[in-house]
């Protein structure tokens, strides 16, 4: 059996590693590169503002083709100014800065020799590895007893184009990603809560976007509990919230981040080259208006989370696993609502991938008889 599930991964970290090097060859980059660099730039010189833009794009310049470097400065207006201007510039790195975990990644990177374009970019190539190693482990773990589900299917996930544009691209979503795998597998394994919430405060410190998805897994626990265990109020679980909605209120008051409705403008209506130069002023109706247009364009990930979902349903009686598989639906849409890119797929991936992982557990407590421990 070891030399079975030897020889599986080897076959694995064989593909694994041609895929991941392929990703660093086709590394992306664009225009949020500017961003996160300028961020971490801001620790190296925090008194020199002017010198760390310069910085920025002379770096960029040096690493990326001269295409892509164009299309940093021109992508839009907003673009132009900000390499022009380094006030400017520095008005819209709040957006980024408060990403302070993939930050902190980058950081490193850039200490231990990297340049600073590339430390942002192999966060996530370094990242895509991991991230293939805890979905072999997931699917070892699932069925332990077939040697040709987990090499096979970790290669076909890792290869889908999406996926593999999450780790070439200089964005956290796939450094998070790392962390939602631990997650899950936190609970396949039934681990306790303070390492499931060490793994929840991670993601919102990579993104603090996903206190969304941490706040709502903590209060479905909190009330599936709730009924389970004679109507008892679980205080460990209020100061979890807590704890994380005290972090990401400092996270956004410290880096003075303009709110949702100035990224929304910025992201959406019309990026504004200086942020204090105008508000972001638009109406509920407007929003509506777009969010209903942007949901029209979002079929391919409505219709293959309602597959997903329904097959789970299917396959388990078990009410935990239909309530896990209903919150990572909910979270696409959470998210969507807040921040509607439905031509990037990136932002909502991660919860796709969960609700895939957690159909397979469904379908290896069917047929393999592999029992996840419900929480108690």
């Amino acid at each position: 059996m070891n030399l079975k599930w030897g020889l599986s991964f080897l076959f694995f970290i064989i593909g694994l590693s041609f895929l991941t090097f392929s990703c660093y060859q086709n590394r992306v980059y664009d225009w949020d590169m500017p961003g996160y660099l300028g961020s971490v730039y801001s620790w190296e010189f925090p008194d020199d503002a002017k010198k760390a833009h310069e910085k920025v794009y002379s770096d960029i310049e040096k690493e990326a083709s001269k295409t892509e470097f164009d299309d940093i400065l021109h992508y839009n207006h907003a673009n132009e100014v900000f390499y022009a201007d380094y006030k400017a510039f520095g008005e819209q790195l709040p957006y980024y800065k408060i990403k302070i975990g993939f930050n902190a990644a980058v950081y490193v990177l850039y200490k231990l020799g990297f340049t600073g374009p590339l430390s942002v970019l192999m966060v996530n190539i370094f990242s895509y590895f991991i991230c293939g190693l805890l979905m072999f482990y997931i699917l070892k773990l699932l069925f332990p007893k077939n040697y040709f589900i987990a090499p096979l299917l970790s290669l076909f996930v890792f290869w889908f184009p999406p996926v593999r544009d999450m780790a070439q691209n200089p964005t956290p979503d796939m450094f998070v990603f790392v962390f939602l795998m631990l997650f899950i597998i936190s609970l396949i394994q039934k681990k306790s809560e303070l390492l499931q919430f060490i793994f929840l405060l991670c993601c919102v410190l990579i993104r603090p976007d996903y206190v969304l998805f941490a706040m709502s897994y903590l209060f479905v626990v909190f009330v599936f509990k709730y009924f389970k265990e004679n109507k008892q109020i679980n205080y460990s679980l209020i100061l979890q919230g807590f704890s994380i909605a005290i972090i990401y209120v400092a996270i956004i008051k410290y880096y003075n981040y303009p709110g949702w409705k100035d990224l929304f403008y910025d992201s959406f209506f019309y990026r504004r080259p200086i942020i204090s130069a105008e508000k972001a002023d638009f109406t509920f109706q407007k929003y509506f208006d777009f969010l209903l247009f942007k949901l029209i364009n979002f079929k391919r990930i409505t219709l293959t989370s309602l597959i997903l979902v329904a097959s789970t349903f299917y396959f388990s009686k078990d009410w935990w696993i239909r309530i896990l598989s209903l919150l990572f639906f909910a979270n696409i849409y959470i998210k969507f609502v807040f921040f509607p890119d439905s031509a990037n797929l990136r932002f909502f991936l991660g919860f796709v991938l969960l609700l895939f992982i957690v159909l397979l557990y469904a379908l290896s407590k069917k047929y393999n008889g592999f029992q996840l421990r419900k929480i108690p």
